[in-house]
């Protein structure tokens, strides 16, 4: 307590002092006699006053974090003209005034009635003022204060981060720099050394360091491999009072990874590798897999693979797996084991990615042996040739020799080989093969002219293992022979005008010949030999394989003779020599003064003139459209009277005519009468089928005996299945109705089912008597004799 009203007075005092040093916050309006001050201004010579204030009071401080018992005492406010009788009341007004700062209104004590934080406010403005009581006056202007809060050590540095990552390369020098931490202090840096932080290590070392100011970090060990050790674990202190004893204190942890570089090579670990390798494997087989190590990672572990040397360089080869990093050797070219079985390779292994800094540890490649055993297979023959290729004439004989095939077996063991034609490449089967030599033979005639090439395929087999076979190409050349002799290039339509003169060209043939002479085609024409002399025209060779018809007289006639018939002798100058003769149809034509053609036929002298040939193409047009009506309209027809299906009124089934006439009741309702249905004796005799001719004659069917009392259900079921297992039934279905109108009726029946009798001894006169509504029955019935007629 007495410490506390020590520190008052003390406080108290400074302010009191200072209430001369600061001038802004004092305010009076009233005057002391005798503390004016007279001076003369430079410029106008006024004399100044100065005033003084009537307030006793300045800016106060405070401590920040009072823990007290009591109220923490700010200071007091006074004013001279109190003259200590208790007329004056003092008021404050401000930031926290009545909550954190009260004062007594009877003396101006102000007290903090809270504990204050620097850190959340560090300022309070506020304002005073004095009342007289009497009056409510003031009795001085309302002035204005601070109260500024002192600040003391209450908060720790903190770091900006609880947790830092940083990574620096391995192999460092010392002093390398690896992360910056900070920490900051909330204190007041302007007053003494609470927010001054300094910096520590208290994990880490020796590793690593950190100054003591900045905060940085930097590698304290020379030559940190990140193979011996990747992590460390950092822990870094701040402390505020500078690093003094009593400072607060805060850490930071900081986790630091050595990254990788290229400061390690290659290298096998084991010097010798052994394979095998069947024979028959193909290029690009793969047969085994090496691998260098890298402690390095990422790009500086990348590892190039290659052959150095070695009596298999060029039957093997190795290529690199960027994946995995092995190198993968491989077959480069077909092995033979009877030719070499085993295989010596010397492979490099080297970073893809050397750093410069390091090649003083050593080269960065490594070598190792790899010996690669052949192993023998039962391998397919092999033929000399890729593909063979052979020419023959197409007038070889069948059967002789055109060529030969070879094929051995590769192995030791030598196997015998049989030869074949693969028959799907050659249908026709012209060619064969003997199977013991490879000798190729014709079996059928060749011609050039229909097939000049033969492409077919010739496997060979191992007659001891016939799975291992093998198959080669044989192309085969058909050789022209000059078999086939010219003939015209096309069909010739050639007139000669009746106008013509002597000496005038009138066509221009051509040959053409199936078969290809080396030296390419020659043709001659001349006229056979017994025309040689005829008057009417003569040929001429071009000497280009073409020849000129010409007129040998002037002047045809169409009367006399309206066709010319030139036989034309072609010939080739191959050998053997082929000729044939052709034959050109000559026409005489008339043609008008410039020669063309305008009419060829001798009917055509007694045509109308005027009828032109588009009228003559109009009038078989309509000839035609007109037959074709003719023909539709005939088989529509035709159609229309197809014969009925029922021809007859003979026929065992029953007809259904429909009329409209009115029936007279009990008088047309004789519908058959129930009992003929139960009587044995009225059975129905198997007929022949009416509208077709029976290519068969059936024996009629009996029907077996019905008992007199037999149900009319089990009758139709009966008389079903007998019609579904007779073989002379109709092949249609067939609908009959059954009504039972029950017995006595008055009417009678007018069914044909009770009938026993055949139609011809019918009556059906009375049909006649029974009304007009019943003629039409009569006219159907009564008139059966004239149909029959």
């Amino acid at each position: 307590m007495r410490t506390s009203c020590l520190s008052s007075v003390l406080l108290w005092s400074c302010m009191f002092h200072a209430i001369h040093t600061v001038p802004s916050p004092k305010r009076t309006n009233k005057h002391s006699d005798g503390e004016g001050v007279r001076g003369l201004s430079e410029h106008d010579g006024k004399t100044l006053r100065r005033t003084k204030r009537g307030w006793m009071w300045n800016q106060f401080f405070l401590l920040e974090e009072y823990t007290g018992p009591d109220t923490q005492y700010v200071g007091k406010l006074h004013t001279d003209q109190d003259k200590g009788d208790g007329n004056l009341k003092y008021i404050l007004t401000g930031d926290g005034a009545g909550s954190l700062f009260i004062i007594d209104e009877n003396t101006g004590d102000i007290h903090a009635a809270k504990k204050l934080d620097r850190e959340e406010k560090s300022l309070y403005v506020l304002r005073a003022k004095a009342i007289d009581r009497k009056t409510g006056r003031q009795v001085e202007p309302e002035s204005e204060f601070i109260i500024k809060i002192h600040d003391i050590n209450d908060n720790e540095p903190k770091f900006t981060k609880d947790l830092y990552t940083a990574s620096v390369p391995e192999m460092s020098g010392v002093g390398t720099s690896v992360l910056q931490v900070t920490a900051t202090d909330a204190d007041d840096a302007n007053y003494g050394n609470s927010a001054k932080v300094v910096y520590s290590i208290l994990q880490g070392q020796p590793y690593f360091s950190v100054d003591p100011e900045t905060g940085i970090i930097r590698t304290a060990l020379p030559d940190m491999s990140r193979e011996n050790r990747e992590q460390y674990q950092v822990v870094i202190q701040a402390k505020d009072m500078g690093g003094q004893m009593g400072g607060l204190s805060g850490t930071t942890t900081v986790n630091i990874t050595l990254t990788d570089v290229n400061d390690n090579p290659p290298r096998f670990p084991q010097s010798t590798y052994q394979f095998s390798s069947p024979e028959s494997a193909q290029p690009g087989t793969p047969l085994g897999r090496i691998k260098a190590n890298d402690p390095d990672v990422g790009e500086n572990a990348e590892t190039e693979y290659s052959i150095s040397s070695g009596d298999g360089s060029d039957m093997f080869d190795i290529i690199t797996d960027k994946d995995t990093q092995e190198g993968i050797i491989t077959v480069k070219k077909h092995l033979d084991f009877e030719n070499k079985m085993l295989y010596t390779l010397k492979v490099e292994a080297t970073n893809t990615h050397p750093d410069p800094r390091f090649l003083r540890l050593g080269p960065f490649k490594d070598t190792a042996l790899v010996k690669i055993s052949v192993e023998d297979t039962d391998e397919p023959p092999v033929f000399s040739r890729p593909w063979y290729l052979i020419e023959v004439d197409e007038d070889a004989k069948e059967g002789s020799i055109i060529g030969h095939v070879v094929a051995q077996d590769p192995d030791v063991a030598n196997n015998a080989i049989k030869y074949s034609v693969d028959r799907r490449t050659d249908l026709d089967r012209i060619f064969n093969i003997y199977a013991g030599n490879g000798s190729l033979f014709i079996s059928k005639p060749l011609d050039r002219e229909e097939t000049p090439w033969h492409n077919i395929t010739v496997t060979a087999t191992e007659i001891n293992n016939p799975k291992q076979s093998s198959q080669i190409p044989v192309f085969i050349r058909i050789l022209d022979i000059n078999d086939h002799a010219p003939e015209f290039a096309q069909y010739y339509e050639t007139f000669v005008c009746e106008n013509a003169k002597a000496g005038q060209l009138i066509q221009t043939v051509s040959a053409v010949d199936r078969d290809e002479p080396p030296r390419g085609h020659r043709f001659f024409f001349e006229l056979v030999p017994e025309f040689a002399a005829q008057p009417n025209f003569s040929i001429v060779d071009n000497k280009d394989n073409t020849a000129g018809i010409m007129t040998r007289r002037n002047g045809y006639s169409r009367s006399k003779t309206s066709t010319y018939l030139l036989p034309i002798l072609i010939f080739d100058n191959d050998y053997p020599i082929q000729s044939s003769t052709g034959t050109l149809t000559i026409r005489v034509c008339a043609c008008d003064s410039h020669g063309n053609m305008q009419s060829c036929s001798a009917e055509a002298l007694f045509l109308p003139a005027g009828l032109s040939t588009g009228a003559l193409v109009a009038i078989l047009l309509c000839i035609i459209i007109l037959l074709v009506l003719v023909v539709l309209f005939t088989a529509l027809k035709k159609q229309r009277k197809k014969e009925p299906l029922i021809i007859s009124k003979d026929d065992v089934r029953d007809n259904i005519v429909t009329y409209n006439d009115e029936g007279g009741g009990e008088e047309d309702t004789q519908a058959f009468d129930i009992g003929t249905l139960r009587n044995p004796e009225a059975r129905e005799e198997s007929k022949m089928r009416r509208d077709v001719i029976p290519e068969t004659i059936f024996q009629i069917r009996r029907t077996a005996p019905l008992w007199e009392n037999i149900d009319v259900q089990d009758f139709i079921h009966r008389r079903l299945k007998e019609n579904d297992s007779d073989p002379a039934a109709p092949p249609y279905d067939s609908l009959a109705t059954y009504a039972y109108e029950g017995n006595d009726s008055i009417a009678n029946s007018l069914s044909s089912l009770e009938s026993l009798t055949t139609e011809a001894n019918q009556d059906y006169d009375y049909l006649s008597d029974w009304g007009p509504r019943f003629k039409k029955l009569a006219d159907m019935y009564g008139g059966e004799d004239s149909d029959r007629e």
